[in-house]
């Protein structure tokens, strides 16, 4: 006999595990390649969607929307961030379409299928099972997270609620943190090997890259076997000077790149405290520091968080998993008002701090029962906190206000999905969710600087509630090429701190705040068809002589996708235009000329509906193309606080965007990866006056492995440096995205 050790993921990725068990990670090993074997066509190893239902399920069972981006394409994706790889999807948005390499930390909202064009993210965002939506304002630091360090992203459009509740109006997106590698003891005994011991298996990846606008970033993954567990480690440090944001016809004197820096460092430690029983401890630091295209505005944010879970598994037929974890953060920020040539900037204000903590915690079981049913159930809750403390109204060269806003808030609620088969070819999912909601402390204080004479002390009575969210679903595999789903979902949203509590000023538009704001509710319906075609597999190219070859089943290599979508969306929390300056009003105090008063108001109706195309089509060994195309119509139906808007589009929304792809694997060993993106024009105001144009984005990666362990990679994002409008002021300032920037790097495995 023959002994070799392998690391597995060096041959191809672990299958995740089954569906009996709610954790994301390999379990289950694959046939290890070792030459001379008997070939047969590259098994197709099942995926596993763990984000809709909070446990495993294969995607053909899943009644929504899904979308799965493996580590190769969340790596290889010709983007400066993660972000931006994940909107190759056009059912995936950003807030004003800047990404995080730009966009000011309060503007980074995620929007699906045009369900949320707003900082506050009406899409719930999880790293590892764990919010990453900001406690106090709703939006993602993407910033804050491994890209090098990922072993996929799930993007659940449109579904979710009734396993996630509040947050998850319009989808969920979850990342999921790579476990450490894995190393087989394989005796060759026969075909298939036969293997005899796994272990983890110390690791260091490393990944640094270089490019324009002095755009510099090193990120490392390490691991080592400790004891009979696992420490990992990960971290990146990230620089770039940056580029103007403001169009070059109105860019003056006072407007500079905006730059960037950010760092964070992450300890892992997995063990095993008992039989079928596995604890994960999870420290993380990150810091950031920006600015914002002028000399004045800048901002900063920190973080601090902890996390323990449990995941145990202790028969065939149920497993469970728990998690409870804490956060600490600041954010600092500066804003000012510049004049109309844009020589010189005036500060508007200064929001100094503002902390905000989380606390949470959660558990999930799953029970695998008779005749393919599953049953998951559990519960969650989340405690948020944060207050913003800021300085405003500049006299004399000085600030002489101060004001201090904020408030807590709980969200807890139970849950329960049921899938079973119902007739040959035919799946049922039923979920419900029950949640129980409360707000206290709500506060905002204004004083003078000087005498701390306060000129309004408010303190707003408490309110809770409690919120249903039903699901149903259906899929119908009518046969191995054909697949039809229908989904039905009611989904809520609670207003965050940031949306109840506090006013901002931006340049001469001034938004003012709502404690009274009521909660979001959504009623969603999908159906869904995709049809996949299949053809005989062909033998490898470079068979040895003394290999044969087996062909196997017939292979997939083409599916095509359609959906139709519709939302019922009430009381969406918008940005209301009520006044315009010049003037003074008693809500906004002096407008300026140009200047413009907002309030967060809840518009009584918003429609949200469309189609969305998809495309995979494998057409040889060597070549992969995909495509997407989203057809999205969202209308205000009824706004009584204004009128007006009714059958205007809702802002931030583009009606088309598109995508295409592709992978080539070219002579030479060189991979690229090009994408074109499109997007449709929309609207920056909800008065529907100020227009965003279109945009054909072309984007290009290509890779090239020196050595076993080291692999050469180019980014170009924005090949043709097309101009992507991502902002414009009621005074014609325009403010595009990222021009033409080349990145370089290299990349280590070991």
């Amino acid at each position: 006999m023959e002994k070799y050790i392998v690391t597995a993921p060096h041959y191809h990725e672990l299958p995740p595990r089954p569906p009996e068990s709610p954790r994301a990670g390999p379990l289950f090993l694959p046939p290890i390649p070792l030459p001379p074997i008997t070939f047969g066509w590259p098994t197709q190893l099942g995926a596993f969607v763990v984000t809709a239902t909070r446990t495993p399920q294969p995607p053909e069972q899943v009644a929504v929307a899904v979308r799965i981006f493996d580590a190769t394409a969340l790596r290889s994706g010709p983007t400066a961030t993660l972000d931006g790889a994940l909107r190759s999807l056009p059912a995936f948005s950003l807030f004003r379409r800047s990404d995080s390499l730009t966009a000011n930390p309060t503007a980074q909202g995620v929007s699906l299928r045009g369900l949320g064009p707003s900082g506050a993210s009406r899409s719930l965002v999880l790293l590892d099972g764990v919010p990453l939506n900001d406690p106090f304002g709703g939006w993602v630091a993407w910033t804050g997270v491994p890209r090098e360090g990922l072993a996929r992203a799930e993007i659940v459009s449109g579904g979710g609620a009734a396993a996630w509740g509040n947050a998850s109006l319009g989808g969920v997106v979850q990342l999921f943190t790579a476990p450490a590698r894995t190393e087989l003891a394989v005796i060759r005994s026969g075909n298939p090997p036969v293997v005899t011991g796994v272990k983890d298996a110390g690791m260091l990846d490393i990944s640094a890259i270089a490019g324009d606008f002095s755009t510099r970033s090193v990120e490392v993954v390490a691991a080592q076997p400790a004891g009979n567990g696992i420490v990992q480690i990960l971290g990146r440090d990230f620089s770039t000077d940056g580029f103007s944001l403001v169009a070059p016809e109105r860019r003056g004197s006072i407007d500079v790149a905006a730059w960037s820096r950010h760092r964070w460092l992450e300890g892992r430690w997995r063990t095993p405290v008992a039989e079928n029983l596995e604890a994960t401890f999870t420290a993380r630091t990150f810091e950031e520091f920006r600015g914002n295209g002028t000399p004045y505005q800048r901002n900063g944010s920190r973080e601090k968080f902890l996390s323990a879970s449990l995941a145990g598994q202790p028969s065939a037929t149920f497993a469970w998993n728990a998690v409870a974890y804490a956060q600490d953060q600041s954010f600092a920020s500066t804003f000012s008002s510049v004049n109309a040539t844009r020589t010189a900037e005036t500060p508007a204000s200064d929001q100094f701090a503002v902390p905000a903590t989380a606390f949470g915690a959660a558990w999930t079981g799953a029970w695998k029962n008779a005749g393919d049913a599953r049953t998951s159930a559990g519960g969650d809750f989340r405690f948020v906190r944060g207050e913003t403390r800021e300085h405003f109204t500049l006299a004399n060269g000085a600030f002489t206000r101060l004001r201090v806003a904020g408030g807590a808030q709980a969200v807890g609620g139970l849950f329960a999905v049921h899938e079973r088969p119902v007739a040959t070819g035919l799946r049922l999912t039923l979920g419900a969710r029950l949640d129980d909601w409360r707000e206290t402390d709500g506060h905002r204080r204004e004083s003078d600087l000087a005498t701390d004479t306060a000129s309004r002390d408010d303190h707003y009575a408490d309110r809770d509630g409690i919120e249903f969210s039903p699901s149903a679903g259906l899929v119908w595999q009518a046969n191995k090429a054909w697949r039809v789903r229908a989904a039905a979902q009611q989904a809520f949203r609670r207003p965050t701190l940031n949306e109840l509590y506090r006013p901002f000023r931006q340049g001469t538009t001034v938004v003012e705040t709502n404690p009274d704001l009521r909660t979001e509710r959504v009623t969603t319906g999908e159906l869904g068809v995709e049809r996949s075609f299949f053809r005989e597999p062909s033998p490898p190219p470079n068979l040895g002589p003394h290999d044969t070859w087996k062909a196997g089943a017939p292979v997939k290599f083409l599916t095509l996708g359609a959906s139709a979508f519709w939302n019922d969306l009430r009381d969406a929390v918008g940005n209301v235009t009520l006044a315009r300056g010049p003037g003074t009003f008693p809500l906004f105090g002096t407008l300026p000329a140009g200047g413009i008063g907002r309030q967060r108001l809840n518009l009584d109706r918003t429609r949200v509906q469309g189609l969305e195309f998809s495309a995979t089509w494998q057409v040889s060994r060597s070549l992969s193309l995909d495509a997407a195309a989203l057809f999205n119509d969202a209308i205000v139906r009824r706004a009584s606080v204004a009128p007006a808007l009714v059958g205007n589009q809702v802002a931030q929304v583009p009606r088309h965007s598109a995508s295409l792809g592709a992978t080539w694997r070219a002579p030479g060993g060189v991979t690229f990866t090009p994408r074109i993106r499109w997007i449709g024009r929309q609207f920056e105001d909800d008065e529907n006056t100020l227009v965003l144009g279109e945009a054909v984005v072309a984007d290009l990666g290509a890779s090239r492995p020196l050595t076993k362990q080291l692999e050469l990679f180019l980014t170009v994002e924005n090949l043709g440096n097309a101009r992507v409008e991502t902002g414009r002021s009621a005074d014609g300032v325009v403010n595009t995205g990222t021009p033409r920037l080349i990145l370089g790097g290299l990349r280590g495995s070991w």
